[in-house]
């Protein structure tokens, strides 16, 4: 599997993409670079070049994920606003996902640059885990520190009653912005 020899150009962003639409979990630049010989920094341009001819590949926390369009599980979506502090990020997202929700990214609309979006990609207590534990290695901000705590999610589940009853349990904790 993995090649002595770097693997070129189109040829290998074919095999970068195979790999991402065969992986059952994210793969990180490093991975994807020690699968062609090449390093992390021509794994981004690559990525940057498949996202520029509209493949559904998204970077998130844990990696680089090719999104599976149609797959039958979280078809039901929704936007939902969110105010905490951030200490409380953990607490929020762990409720969401427990209660069987994917929580997408985060949105937040900043006064210079308008609306700036981060994918998320969380589903597990594990992958939340990840995704804390990777804002405190960078020492990384998150978006909502830039607006008082005051952010959007969007979220997916198997059902509206799912996504009903995470909203629940985020407005009994005192985190949703109630419109």
């Amino acid at each position: 599997m993995i090649e002595q020899k770097k693997i070129l150009g189109e040829e290998r962003r074919s095999l970068i993409l195979q790999q991402l639409k065969d992986s059952p979990v994210p793969l990180t630049g490093s991975e994807l670079a020690n699968r062609t010989n090449v390093s992390r920094q021509v794994i981004v341009g690559d990525i940057t070049l498949l996202k520029a001819k509209n493949e559904p590949i998204i970077a998130t926390s844990q990696g680089y994920i090719y999104l599976k369009q149609n797959s039958g599980t979280n078809s039901f979506e929704r936007t939902i606003a969110c105010k905490h502090l951030p200490e409380d990020t953990e607490k929020e997202l762990n409720l969401l996902v427990d209660h069987g929700v994917l929580v997408k990214d985060v949105r937040i609309e900043h006064r210079v640059y308008g609306d700036l979006t981060a994918s998320i990609m969380v589903s597990n207590r594990q992958e939340v885990k990840q995704f804390i534990e990777n804002i405190q290695k960078t020492g990384a901000s998150l978006l909502s520190e830039l607006t008082e705590g005051i952010h959007l999610h969007t979220i997916s589940a198997a059902s509206t009653q799912v996504l009903d009853k995470a909203e629940a349990a985020l407005k009994a904790e005192g985190f949703m912005i109630e419109s």
